[in-house]
């Protein structure tokens, strides 16, 4: 029950973060700005 339980919350965080990502190319994007944000908050 509790294997269910986490792989539904499992798949319904990855179909919240896919949709947030529409395209490959997106998901690209929204990478590419995460790798930006920490370059900017380690070089102070």
């Amino acid at each position: 029950m509790k294997r269910m339980l986490a792989m539904g919350l499992l798949l319904m965080t990855t179909l919240v973060v896919l949709s947030g990502c529409n395209t490959v190319n997106g998901m690209g994007e929204d990478i590419e700005q995460g790798g930006e944000a920490i370059q900017r908050s380690s070089t102070g």
